[in-house]
């Protein structure tokens, strides 16, 4: 349920409806936009019904919430939401953001020279994983905490913001410290105890969609963060798995339109797991773009033939400086920038 409030409505009030509501067993979420104040209530549907909240003062209006991801929906917030990650990159906008890197990090050094190519291109974020899920448990796993410590020095070295994947509730405060966005990768799209953990932090989240979820599940598990109180969520469309065998997943360029339309939160494409061949990155996320995604995510290895991990799906760095100059063209095309 919404409760829209009136414009002249004090704090005091706010905070009035709140307790009164929290009496009630009902968890509130504040919402200020430019325009209105809105409190969302979330609880038992029987409370919710015969809670007269109408009637407190400030209220204007009670709205009652048909999608079940009620957090993250448009009823409950019209606007598109801006995720601040920095003070330079706040996704949502009008500019497109690149988060751009090696699968796995293999070396400092190794990091470092692909951190700054992309950067050079025009990547503000910096990607790199840590902790790597793999199908076989005889493939690289990642480095783990010292993957980490490389991340976040190049990261400050270079003045990008970073992220990584986070895969076990047990090591949540530990990426914590490292990183500037969570990433939950598509295996644990629905690993509801991490999702749980992951919202009683304030650190951004990126939520990939799960391989076979449907829109309505991905969007269900961004309200697990979100009822947990961290908004900071970004969607993360990396492809799906359908009959088809030509490219790794099927990236859904739909899904683009059909998330923004029913939610309010940024979404990513990440192209590079969408086709799984670097030779259809390119248009993949140029299409992403027209879409209107809010940012890409692409693989790139200065040396893809020896790369621990995804080296098929990854981009030479002037490949990658290539398709930049590319994807500012479509941008532009579009009224946005990248």
């Amino acid at each position: 349920m919404i409760v829209v409030l009136r414009a002249d409505a004090t704090e005091t009030q706010i905070s009035h409806i709140v307790e009164k509501a929290e009496k009630l067993g009902l968890k509130a979420h504040i919402s200020r936009g430019v325009e209105k104040t809105i409190i969302g209530f979330i609880g038992p549907e029987d409370v919710l019904r015969v809670t007269p909240l109408e009637v407190f003062p400030g209220v204007e209006q009670v709205i009652p919430v048909l999608a079940p991801y009620r957090l993250v929906s448009r009823e409950f917030k019209k606007e598109p939401s801006i995720v601040k990650i920095t003070e330079k990159i706040q996704i949502g906008g009008k500019k497109i953001f690149m988060m751009a890197g090696p699968c796995s990090i293999e070396s400092l050094e190794g990091l470092r020279s692909i951190a700054k190519e992309v950067q050079k291109a025009g990547a503000a974020i910096l990607r790199g994983g840590a902790f790597k899920p793999r199908t076989s448990p005889y493939d690289f796993q990642g480095l783990g905490e010292e993957g980490l410590k490389y991340l976040k020095a190049v990261g400050q070295e270079l003045g990008m913001a970073t992220i990584t994947e986070v895969m076990d509730t047990r090591d949540v405060e530990l990426v914590c410290r490292y990183v500037d966005i969570l990433q939950l990768g598509a295996r644990n799209m629905q690993n509801f105890s991490l999702l749980r953990e992951i919202g009683k932090s304030q650190k951004p989240v990126m939520l990939k969609r799960g391989i076979s979820a449907t829109i309505k599940e991905w969007l269900m598990s961004a309200e697990y963060i979100v009822a947990n109180g961290n908004f900071n969520v970004l969607l993360c469309e990396r492809g799906i798995r359908t009959f088809e065998t030509a490219t790794r997943n099927t990236l859904d360029i739909n899904a683009i339109s059909v998330a923004k339309q029913l939610a309010h939160l940024p979404v990513i494409v990440d192209p590079s797991h969408g086709t799984g061949h670097w030779g259809l990155v390119g248009n993949a996320a140029k299409a992403a773009v027209a879409a209107g995604c809010d940012g890409l995510m692409i693989e790139v290895h200065d040396n893809p033939e020896e790369a621990l991990s995804d080296g098929p799906q990854s981009l030479l760095p002037a490949k990658f400086e290539s398709l930049m100059a590319e994807l500012k063209k479509v941008a532009q095309a579009i009224d946005r920038e990248i």
